[in-house]
């Protein structure tokens, strides 16, 4: 079964989006990409997100 988890590995902030990469086998600059696009049309919600999701999703070493 998949986890999701915030890498340890391929981390620049907290490991969140890395880890989202991994969880659905894509690359991690994408998803980083995506994030920045999506958080100049979103306003600060994403960033609220992004920092909750921080507290809420495990370390990887935590997961496994």
């Amino acid at each position: 079964m998949k986890r999701l988890y915030r890498s340890e590995k391929d981390q620049m902030v907290g490991g969140v989006l890395a880890g989202v990469a991994e969880y659905f086998n894509i690359d991690p600059t994408l998803v980083r990409l995506l994030f920045v696009v999506l958080f100049f049309l979103t306003n600060i919600f994403l960033l609220v997100a992004y920092v909750i999701a921080i507290f809420i999703i495990p370390k990887e070493s935590e997961v496994r």
